[in-house]
């Protein structure tokens, strides 16, 4: 059962709450610090199972058709499963939030909350922001949330334009995912703002939020700015030639390695210079 939850929470993708959580602790100027622990471990099954068990649960008709189901893109799930994918989704998360109620600031466990319920929300009902143009995209933003949630819960201040940076980005990268579920989506009624926009505007929309967060990271660092610039322009590039279901469905490997490609321009020298700092140099 547990091997099955993992598959489920799709590790590949855990890159995109523990690589923000990590990147948030180096940005308080220190390699490690043994008081993020508790948010580190959070971030790996029990949440990621959150964001994408909860999504399995209410896409079953969708991802019963969708060719890249079933692999490292996302688990096809059996109505079986659910009471206790739901039950595992609750077990593992609520020890975290309990200790975070009781050991960090109001405003950390704020945006705790606010991560966890736009997240529950993208996918469950009522809200079901997966299912409104827009919406949907706005509302994973809330991938950028640990960068502030990290400082408050250790005592430090945000630096709130790698926050609102990360936000603009991670919208982007939620439309240009979706654009290879067009068909399928639009098959069973859901209205993404890929399915609303189709794949060409789509594009659009994306490029301006992935150039927003490209210049708010140049005001952050340059380095950082340049490969984001650089690997969405080519990403974009890969659709626009062919918008295809096919090809975007070929290119979405591309765009799991994004966060791996750019956030390791951005750790290593966050990385060096707490090191050097720490020799002295």
């Amino acid at each position: 059962m547990l091997k099955r939850l993992i598959t489920i929470s799709r590790p590949v993708l855990w890159i995109n709450t523990i690589g923000t959580t990590l990147m948030a602790v180096w940005l308080t100027g220190e390699l490690w610090r043994w008081d993020s622990i508790w948010l580190l471990l959070w971030v790996t099954l029990p949440f990621n199972l959150l964001i994408y068990g909860i999504n399995d649960i209410f896409d079953q008709e969708t991802d019963n058709i969708n060719i890249r189901k079933g692999g490292y893109g996302g688990a096809k799930i059996d109505p079986k499963e659910v009471p206790w994918i739901a039950w595992g989704v609750v077990v593992l998360n609520a020890p975290f939030l309990i200790f975070f109620a009781l050991n960090y600031s109001v405003e950390a466990n704020i945006w705790i909350w606010a991560y966890s319920l736009t997240f529950l929300f993208y996918s469950a009902p009522p809200a079901r922001f997966k299912g409104r143009p827009f919406l949907d995209s706005i509302s994973n933003a809330d991938y950028a949330f640990p960068l502030a949630i990290v400082p408050l819960a250790l005592g430090e201040e945000p630096l709130w334009l790698a926050v609102f940076a990360l936000m603009a980005w991670s919208l982007a990268k939620h439309t240009y995912d979706a654009i290879q579920d067009i068909e399928e989506d639009e098959f069973v009624g859901i209205k993404t703002t890929a399915v609303y926009l189709g794949a060409k505007k789509s594009l659009i929309w994306v490029g301006f939020w992935w150039l927003v967060s490209s210049i708010m990271f140049a005001f952050v660092n340059i380095p950082l700015a340049i490969a984001n610039a650089l690997f969405a322009g080519w990403l974009i590039w890969l659709i626009n030639q062919d918008d295809s279901a096919k090809n975007a469905k070929r290119v979405y490997k591309y765009s799991v390695a994004f966060p791996y490609v750019v956030g390791t321009v951005a750790g290593f020298q966050i990385v060096a210079s707490i090191a050097l700092a720490m020799l002295n140099i």
